[in-house]
């Protein structure tokens, strides 16, 4: 490379698996018997060219394969598209003279077991189209006159030159099932009528199409009340994670500049002060401070005495016949509050990365600064805060998802002390106050409502998914190191 940096050519996916099955083709057809008959059976192409560990695991591999399709997967697969017809029924045995149970179909089992099914199958249909390609491979060789490895050279080869492979593996597996099983069985869920009246295994729950989509976008009836809960929760979720975000990076970097300022005595003693609210878990923090700002609490009585509930009354700010101020009990200041508090929990792990930034910025940028004349305004608008943008712009995104999914701040400050008095939203189960998470929160725990919670998390991680591709492409377009000038 001279002075540029290397351009890498971007591949189609759909060419790059159109290139795979056409490979695939060339080498059955181009193949010798061996390679032919490996599609039948997998072990074959191995045993021929030596490999005899090889053909025997692949071929046992099939035999498994073949053994769980016919004995678990077609059990489920073939009831997939109703999720069970067969309903819990208790009969009375007068020989045993007890309730015995019907075979009942179990809808959540059938849905979750035919998803793993399709994965299980799709990946080993994947190894055995691989497989066709390794044995052709093998006959290549063989026909040069190459060496194959034996059994010991592959093992150490996984052990040596594709030890990644081996790294990967475990974190892989268990990305799929602790991941991506979860997420497509939630996806899948948001298409059924799978609630409190179909619950399992006492009842049974099916496909409704996009019926629970059409619900949070609008609709008749009770279902309006989610597409109006939806805009509502939706807008509040969206005003909290930006604001909340910002207020703790400005408040932060403010907090971390005064604190580092030459003339600020006793630096570490303000340091460790506001590092002890970090030391105190947010669960016990938070817990404290709705007592402390409850109708009774605290700050009502203080607010009580020195004429301040009188003042906010007399001037329209809290309604006339309450005799306190509803910090957390009336929308607005519930959402006032949620963000003031989360200030005082959150701007001091802003306040340590900003110091940590402030620290590594090179001090001779400020001395040619004052040279020129620049004030300490000047300075910070022109030096710390674009130093600080570049450095932080990648955790500012993560701290708007963190934010939009930040479930402890809402419902621990506002659970069993809010509660609406907008009977749409009632009817939704959701409230002014709730995020998109905790209002999902309440669905599944409160509601036993599972297809429209699981529409709501599709909802979460399209907004989170959107967002971050967004902020990232644009963070990496233009925070480029090369180009950064401060």
């Amino acid at each position: 490379m001279t002075g540029t940096l290397a351009k890498v050519e971007k591949k189609n996916p759909l060419k790059a698996i159109a290139g795979f099955f056409k490979g695939i083709a060339i080498d059955f057809v181009k193949g010798d018997i061996f390679v032919k008959l490996s599609a039948l059976i997998m072990g074959v192409g191995y045993f021929r060219r030596g490999q005899i560990v090889k053909g025997i695991i692949m071929t046992v591999f099939q035999a498994v394969i073949i053994y769980f399709t016919f004995t678990f997967a077609v059990h489920y697969l073939e009831r997939i598209g109703t999720l069970g017809i067969v309903e819990l029924e208790s009969v009375y045995n007068p020989v045993t003279m007890r309730n015995e149970f019907n075979d009942f179909d179990n809808s959540f089992q059938i849905l979750l077991y035919s998803i793993i099914s399709i994965l299980i199958l799709a990946v080993s249909f994947a190894i055995y189209l691989r497989n066709i390609r390794t044995v052709r491979a093998l006959e290549i060789r063989a026909r040069e006159g190459k060496k194959i490895s034996t059994f010991i050279e592959d093992i150490k080869s996984v052990r040596d030159e594709r030890f990644h492979v081996t790294l990967l593996t475990l974190p892989c597996i268990g990305i799929i099932l602790f991941t991506i099983v979860p997420l497509i069985v939630m996806i899948a869920v948001a298409f059924t009528n799978y609630d409190q009246q179909h619950m399992v295994p006492a009842n049974l729950f099916t496909w409704v199409g996009i019926e629970n989509f059409r619900s949070i976008f609008g609709g008749d009836g009770v279902s309006s009340s989610f597409g109006y809960a939806f805009g509502k929760v939706l807008s509040w979720t969206l005003l909290w994670a930006f604001t909340a975000t910002f207020t703790n990076f400005f408040l932060g970097i403010g907090l971390a500049s005064l604190i580092n300022n030459k003339s600020t005595y006793f630096k570490r003693v303000w340091r460790t002060m506001f590092v002890i609210t970090i030391a105190v878990p947010q669960f016990v923090t938070l817990l404290l401070v709705r007592n402390f700002f409850a109708t009774t609490g605290i700050a009502n009585t203080i607010a009580s005495d020195i004429g301040l509930t009188q003042f906010l009354s007399n001037i329209g700010m809290i309604p006339a016949h309450l005799s306190n101020i509803p910090f957390l009990t009336n929308a607005n200041w519930a959402r006032f509050m949620i963000i003031l508090i989360n200030i005082w929990i959150g701007v001091p792990w802003t306040m340590l990365i900003a110091t940590g930034v402030l620290m590594n910025i090179p001090k001779e940028l400020y001395e040619s600064a004052r040279i020129d004349g620049a004030g300490a305004f000047k300075q910070f608008t022109k030096i710390t805060m674009p130093f600080m943008l570049f450095v932080t712009a990648p955790f500012l995104v993560t701290q708007v998802v963190h934010n939009i999914n930040n479930f402890n701040v809402i419902y621990l400050l506002t659970n069993d002390v809010y509660q609406t008095l907008d009977q749409t939203l009632a009817n939704a189960n959701a409230q002014e106050v709730d995020l998109l998470i905790t209002w999902l929160y309440r669905l599944t725990q409160d509601q036993y409502d599972y297809k429209m919670a699981s529409v709501i998390g599709i909802m979460v991680f399209v907004v989170c998914a959107v967002f971050t591709l967004l902020a990232f492409n644009l963070v990496i377009n233009r925070n480029k190191e090369d180009k950064f000038q401060l």
